[in-house]
C-alpha cells in the first residue's frame, strides 16, 4: 500500500495535475489531501472538482474555511484577502457547502491528518521549528500525524526528545512518533518552485518526498488574466 500524501493545492491546477500522474507513477494505491485545495490561484473550482472526484479523506485548511464563509477578510494579508475574495466569486454554493462539511483532524489507517496542529487545529498555528513541534506531540496518539499549512516540507521526530530530521526519504523507526508536513503542490516557500507532496509506502515504512516539474508559465498567465495580484505569479517561480 502507497499513499500519497498532498495538500496545499491552492487552487494551482498545473501543479495539481502533475502531481497526481506522477503519484501515478510511483504506484500510489490511495490518496490523502491536507486542505487548502483553494486560494491564491487561478483555478479553484477546477481543484476542488478533483480532489472531490477523488473521494480521498481530506482534512480542511484555513483557505479552504475562509472561501466558504461570508465574514470579513479585512484583518487577513491583503493579498491574501484579495484572492479570496476573487475565491469566493468563483465557487458555487454547493461547492462552498462541500468545503464547509470538512473535518479539521482526521484519522487514516494508522495514522493521523491535520492542516495546522493538533492542539488547536481552528487556531491555524505554524509549526516552523521543533518547540513549535513540541506541543503538538502532546496531542498525538498516532504514531504518525500528517499537516500542511507553512508550505515547507518538514519532518519532526520524538523520541527521549524532539529533533528535525531531513525531509527527504525517511525511515519510520519503532517506538519513535513523528510530525510531517508534506509540503505543498501549489505554493511551495522553501526556495524550490517545484510541486511538493509525500508517499508513504506503508509495507516498507518508508515516506519519501517528492517533487514535480509543471507548466509554470500556464499559471501565471491564468492568474494575471483573471485580475488576481501579480505578486502571486511572481512567488510561485520564486518558490516564496
Amino acid at each position: 500500500m502507497r499513499i500519497a500524501l498532498f495538500g496545499d493545492i491552492h487552487a494551482n491546477l498545473e501543479a495539481l495535475e502533475a502531481v497526481l500522474a506522477d503519484a501515478s507513477q510511483q504506484g500510489a494505491t490511495d490518496y490523502v489531501c491536507m486542505g487548502d485545495i483553494v486560494g491564491y490561484n487561478a483555478d479553484p473550482s477546477a481543484c476542488l472538482e478533483i480532489v472531490r472526484a477523488m473521494d480521498c479523506p481530506t482534512v480542511k485548511g484555513n483557505h479552504d474555511e475562509d472561501a466558504s464563509g461570508n465574514h470579513s477578510l479585512e484583518t487577513m494579508n491583503p493579498v491574501a484577502a484579495a484572492a479570496l475574495e476573487w475565491t469566493r466569486s468563483q465557487l458555487s454554493e454547493e461547492q462552498r457547502k462541500w468545503l464547509t462539511r470538512l473535518r479539521m483532524v482526521r484519522q487514516v489507517s494508522d495514522f493521523t491528518v491535520v492542516h495546522s496542529t493538533l492542539d488547536q487545529p481552528a487556531n491555524w498555528n505554524y509549526v516552523t521549528n521543533r518547540f513549535d513541534a513540541m506541543s503538538n506531540f502532546s496531542y498525538q496518539f498516532t504514531q504518525l500525524c500528517f499537516h500542511g499549512h507553512t508550505h515547507v516540507p518538514r519532518v519532526y521526530m520524538k523520541t527521549d526528545k524532539v529533533t528535525e530530521v531531513a525531509a527527504e526519504s525517511v525511515a519510520i523507526e519503532a517506538g519513535a512518533k513523528y510530525f510531517i508536513n508534506v509540503g505543498s503542490v501549489g505554493q511551495p516557500r522553501d526556495g524550490d518552485w517545484r510541486a511538493c507532496y509525500a508517499i508513504f509506502d506503508l509495507d516498507r515504512n518508508l515516506l519519501t518526498f517528492r517533487r514535480v516539474e509543471y507548466d509554470i508559465a500556464k499559471t501565471q498567465a491564468k492568474i494575471i488574466a483573471a485580475g488576481l495580484p501579480q505578486m502571486l505569479a511572481e512567488r510561485i517561480q520564486e518558490g516564496r
